[in-house]
């Protein structure tokens, strides 16, 4: 079996909702980085097999296989082809891994694998509520199942009830999430002012830099609110911010870069998925990570590098507690919390992130996971060539 590279990652800023791309079609925003991934690497795009797009919520602008549509915005080749992946918040993600996994199979040799998402266009589970409301049908995916019903009851499922179940489980209290999201802030402002992003990042328009890191944020401004769970801990403070945006890496395999000339910049060591309990659904990173450690014979303490995704405060202290990575390798550059989460482009926003910050500080390998919607964890690691 050879080897799979990442041979270019880039990504647009992150936008706040509501901010500078709030009008942008999904598609344009999409097709903006595919344009500069092509440019970058100098790749005749008649020479990629597949597309493979994350994206949640694929209604409206987002529905008719965005990948697709945003290689054709592009003004690239009919020839090939796009496919959209749904695996909630690790959609990306798992593009990446499908690329991945058809370039080892030997079946494909170039692929790109890409996400995004404009949640100021198509709302956080609108997929959900414009199939539900005019059918006459129970809120939810899970509503009105027998069998999940008959398994889990009528258990509350959604991501707030399982951040504040990891708090309880952990015993991570409000100050603790509070402090966490300081310092996301904290670490996203000095990236940002030491141009941590500026190789990564494609300015679209008038918006050259994330738009979500708050300056002015203190630990008085978090006390202030109120939970979102009446008598909870995790507030909006503690919370992933609802972005728009979009990234794309060019995966290859040792025959693609041989024949095209191309410098792969990262080499994909390890990459797993594993479910969780899917109530409190945000935890499968921990025992996610621990799989993967296992497979690959390697410790945390590997790792130079780690990003995994600050959907909540606690999902991120919880792992810190279970697995004993050193915090100060974690997400240093700031996460979702300071820099938004746009569902279906996170997973490679990250993996883009993680990958120029390798190369900035000269560490080897690199993990990331994230939790996803149904109790589910990716883990990707990559090793900086």
């Amino acid at each position: 079996m050879g080897e799979v590279y990442i041979v270019e990652a880039v990504r647009t800023p992150v936008g706040r909702r509501g901010g500078g791309f709030a009008a942008v079609h999904p598609a344009d925003l999409g097709a903006h980085v595919l344009t500069a991934l092509m440019e970058r690497t100098g790749v005749d795009p008649a020479a990629v097999e597949d597309v493979v797009f994350g994206c949640l919520d694929t209604v409206g602008p987002q529905a008719g296989d965005i990948a697709r549509t945003s290689w054709l915005a592009a003004g690239l080749p009919e020839e090939v082809p796009g496919v959209t992946v749904d695996r909630q918040c690790g959609s990306s993600q798992q593009a990446v891994h499908f690329a991945a996994q058809a370039v080892l199979s030997g079946t494909q040799d170039l692929v790109v694998a890409g996400g995004v998402q404009n949640m100021s266009m198509i709302p956080i589970a609108f997929a959900s509520r414009q199939a539900a409301e005019p059918l006459g049908l129970a809120q939810g995916p899970f509503a009105g199942s027998a069998g999940w019903r008959a398994r889990y009851g009528d258990q509350p499922v959604d991501q707030f009830h399982g951040a504040e179940l990891i708090a309880e489980r952990w015993g991570i209290t409000r100050r603790d999430q509070e402090e966490y999201a300081l310092r996301s802030h904290q670490r996203a402002v000095r990236a940002l002012d030491q141009g941590r992003f500026a190789r990564e990042t494609v300015a679209y328009g008038e918006l050259a830099a994330d738009e979500g890191p708050r300056r002015d944020t203190t630990l008085e401004k978090m006390a202030a609110l109120a939970p979102v769970v009446p008598g909870g801990s995790i507030t909006a403070a503690c919370s992933s911010q609802l972005s728009d945006g979009a990234a794309a890496l060019l995966i290859a395999g040792e025959r693609a870069v041989r024949e095209h000339g191309l410098t792969p910049r990262a080499r994909i060591h390890h990459l797993s998925v594993r479910g969780g309990d899917p109530i409190r659904m945000l935890s499968a990173p921990i025992p996610a990570t621990a799989h993967a450690l296992a497979k690959t014979g390697m410790t945390i303490d590997a790792m130079d590098l780690i990003e995994i995704n600050e959907a909540f405060a606690p999902v991120v202290l919880a792992w810190l507690k279970e697995t004993g990575a050193d915090p100060d390798r974690v997400n240093v550059n700031g996460g979702a919390i300071a820099l938004g989460h746009p569902l279906g482009a996170t997973g490679v926003r990250l993996m883009t992130t993680l990958l120029h910050e390798l190369e900035r500080g000269g560490g080897r390998f690199g993990l990331q996971t994230m939790c996803e919607g149904g109790g589910q964890a990716n883990v990707t690691i990559i090793e900086r060539l």
